[in-house]
């Protein structure tokens, strides 16, 4: 596996790349609050198939660059850095998977710019989340149906949530939001019980290994958690910004999966939109059906490795 920075958009971003140069690309993205190892076991397997394997670590995230400023992690420049790293590697078209922000991420690329897409597998997050009345705040519905503490909301105030986490300590942080498993919106409260008492000792499940904590614990210690912290940031910003494609519909061919213990499958109107025919419709080419993988949570690309590279690669073989 190789690493380089890749320079482009205005920072550098750190890629693992694996498989021929003459492979076709599989862009990998990543989500909260994971790096380009949350890709671990799919690299290597798309690689051996003869893909090109291409994991950065997002902008704020990792060995990338993190700018400071708030502004500078919008739907623009996240999409502007993907297609850094795109024209760097390939002119072709690419593949795409994402998963959680990264599938929010690869709806965006899919929308500003199909024509470097080739098809895209996404995990975790719909198109529900897609551009809507840029009048209307997303934060404020958020608050208003699960309050202040729902996790987006308390990540608004700068540098109330790295506090936090400074306190309780990222190794326990790591380990508490690896394996969250519970079905519903994540709440946070102010009074930081959900990190539990520092003496408690967190499991850890079969499929997550002392190593790979102490990878996420080693960079988010060196980076913080602000670069990731600020995507959610900018959500308000965001839909404003969007206003020009609403209405657009994803162009691409497209794989979605999800785990039915996923706590973004259990939002209020989450499961309707994606077994009803909005998603269709909003995604003309979503291949039917929808992969829901029984007793799976929101780290399905972790949790079942093999499973999801079976998802990725029957899916993008058909192109």
């Amino acid at each position: 596996m190789e690493h380089r920075k890749i320079r482009g958009n205005g920072v550098d971003i750190h890629v693992a790349i694996q498989g021929p140069s003459d492979g076709p690309v599989v862009l990998l993205i990543h989500g909260f609050p994971t790096l380009w190892y949350s890709w671990r076991h799919q690299i290597p397997g798309l690689a051996a198939l003869g893909y090109r394997a291409v994991a950065p670590d997002l902008r704020g995230y990792g060995d990338s660059d993190a700018p400071p400023e708030v502004s500078s992690y919008t739907c623009f420049h996240m999409v502007g850095d993907l297609i850094a790293v795109i024209s760097a590697l390939t002119e072709d078209k690419v593949f795409v998977v994402g998963h959680d922000w990264g599938a929010l991420i690869a709806w965006y690329l899919c929308l500003f710019r199909p024509d470097r897409v080739k098809a895209l597998v996404n995990l975790s997050v719909p198109f529900s989340f897609g551009p809507k009345d840029p009048t209307v705040k997303p934060l404020d519905g958020l608050r208003k149906f699960y309050g202040d503490d729902f996790y987006m909301c308390r990540f608004q105030e700068v540098g109330e949530i790295e506090a936090e986490i400074s306190e309780v300590g990222v190794e326990r942080v790591v380990r508490k939001i690896l394996t969250y498993r519970t079905p519903r919106p994540l709440i946070l409260p102010k009074d930081k019980s959900f990190w539990g008492p520092k003496d408690e000792t967190i499991p850890l499940p079969s499929w997550l290994t002392e190593e790979d904590v102490a990878y996420y614990v080693n960079k988010f210690q060196e980076k913080g958690y602000t670069g990731g912290v600020n995507y959610y940031r900018n959500f308000d910003r965001n839909n404003e910004l969007l206003g020009p494609w609403v209405g657009c519909k994803i162009q691409v061919p497209t794989k979605f999966a999800i785990g039915d213990q996923d706590l973004v499958y259990h939002f209020p109107g989450a499961r309707e939109y994606i077994h009803g025919p909005k998603f269709k419709e909003d995604v003309p080419l979503l291949e039917e059906p929808v992969v829901v993988m029984e007793g799976v949570a929101h780290f399905i690309n972790q949790e079942k490795p093999q499973e999801v590279l079976q998802v990725i690669v029957d899916f993008i073989s058909k192109f």
